[in-house]
């Protein structure tokens, strides 16, 4: 059985460890902790890490945010993953920082990845993992927001998260969504 594990984000110095891209670094957080390493593919820097004996196949798109879909559907297809064993990391504007949410279908709500996905896989049915990155920034300001490098107050808790991200990459395919979602959608982060 094999997993897809997608981290979202853009390729690129100026964007390594935006708010934006907090999905790649979970996704590489993950990957390094299983002494996994990516290559350079299709579409994707690609890497597949087995655990607890399950393949995970672990995707960083390298089509920017705005085409995701195109990676994820290259991916699914040629490894033939199932809509159900996909799990997309992404950042919420909606969410403050000390949260994270899993949900198993939804709508995009606005992020240009998850549309993406969805209008290349034509459903909404694959699983999310949306880590909250706050929304504190003037009107009319969010991209600029989404863009910007963690403030020196919030890396703790933002370290803390992504660990706590990856416990949920280990854990919702072993003992599946329902459990991990009822202990983690209500839960609020802070620093031990």
């Amino acid at each position: 059985m094999k997993y897809l594990i997608v981290g979202l984000g853009n390729v690129g110095n100026e964007y390594a460890h935006t708010r934006h891209n907090i999905g790649f670094d979970v996704v590489n957080t993950f990957v390094q902790k299983h002494g996994g390493a990516f290559r350079n593919d299709r579409l994707a820097y690609v890497s597949e890490v087995k655990w607890k004996g399950k393949t995970y196949v672990c995707l960083l798109p390298t089509t920017y945010m705005n085409l995701s879909g195109k990676a994820v559907k290259y991916w699914m297809e040629k490894d033939n993953i199932h809509h159900e064993n996909i799990l997309v990391i992404v950042d919420d504007l909606a969410l403050p920082l000390d949260q994270l949410r899993l949900r198993t279908a939804g709508s995009d709500a606005g992020h240009n990845g998850l549309r993406s996905i969805q209008e290349v896989l034509g459903s909404t049915q694959y699983a999310r993992l949306r880590f909250g990155i706050g929304n504190d920034f003037p009107k009319g300001m969010q991209a600029d927001f989404v863009l910007s490098k963690w403030k020196p107050e919030e890396e703790p808790l933002v370290k803390h998260k992504i660990d706590a991200a990856v416990a949920v990459l280990e854990s919702v395919f072993q003992q599946g969504f329902p459990s991990v979602m009822s202990q983690l959608n209500q839960q609020r982060y802070t620093l031990p």
